[in-house]
């Protein structure tokens, strides 16, 4: 063969970054034109999708490709896929989000944790700033749900116990009153997110604290009791110091 006939060959290895990028594609616009196909026909959480036969011929692909495609929306949290019975439109939840957000904060733990001090970052505005809507609209039935939370907390304390269930339920109940769903369910996010990088860090009781914690969240409602809106920002701003103080001695 001669040197001008091998150039005009093309080199199967220069193709396949070209490739990948094309079949990447091709998957985006599938699982978007599967997206799309729920949304146009209204259909809600809860809700069968056609079946794996007709969304092959409906969108014009095989029986692969769609598999790889649903494989992906399920990883989203937008279908969900039972066994015998088929697919369906997923019902609400942040468990992607989630996964991703704990995997990124663990991940930078082992990089002076800047990505983890990001997180908290997020989750002090959430709280901070919604801290004053809540206690507008907080009940006696949300503060004596409260009030059970803590008394909890500190009998856990007492007994040098951690009491995460109870620290969880305190900051749901804490801005149920606003009644955003999707709210709750961020935030409950954010707090298993920080609690998995907490416990990352150290779940050595002398710097967890059972019992100041447990008087940092009797400090909180007292404040949210009294409607002391400022009080209540600012205390809530302090709970994150621990972990602040502990990410911080991680960057050096």
């Amino acid at each position: 063969m001669n040197f001008s006939a091998r150039r005009g060959k093309q080199d199967p290895l220069s193709t396949m970054p070209a490739r990948r990028s094309d079949a990447r594609a091709r998957l985006r616009a599938l699982t978007n034109d599967i997206s799309a196909l729920i949304l146009e026909r209204g259909l809600l959480p809860g809700d069968p999708l056609p079946t794996e036969q007709e969304l092959m011929a409906e969108l014009g692909v095989g029986r692969n490709s769609l598999r790889e495609a649903i494989k992906v929306l399920q990883a989203l949290g937008i279908i969900d896929t039972r066994h015998g019975f088929g697919m369906f439109v997923a019902q609400e939840n942040l468990n992607a989000l989630h996964d991703s957000l704990a995997f990124r904060g663990q991940m930078s733990l082992r990089h002076h944790g800047h990505e983890a001090s990001e997180l908290v970052d997020v989750r002090q505005a959430l709280e901070t700033g919604l801290i004053g809507l809540a206690i507008r609209a907080v009940t006696d039935e949300h503060l004596e749900a409260l009030e059970q939370c803590v008394s909890q907390m500190e009998q856990h304390a007492a007994r040098e116990e951690t009491f995460v269930e109870q620290d969880k339920a305190f900051h749901r109940i804490l801005f149920e009153p606003l009644g955003n769903q999707l709210l709750t369910n961020l935030l409950g996010v954010f707090w298993d997110v920080y609690r998995t990088i907490y416990d990352a860090i150290d779940s050595d009781l002398e710097i967890t604290q059972p019992a100041k914690t447990a008087q940092d969240h009797r400090d909180i409602l007292d404040a949210v009791r009294a409607k002391d809106v400022e009080t209540a920002r600012q205390l809530i701003s302090e709970h994150f110091h621990g972990i602040r103080a502990l990410l911080a001695s991680r960057e050096v």
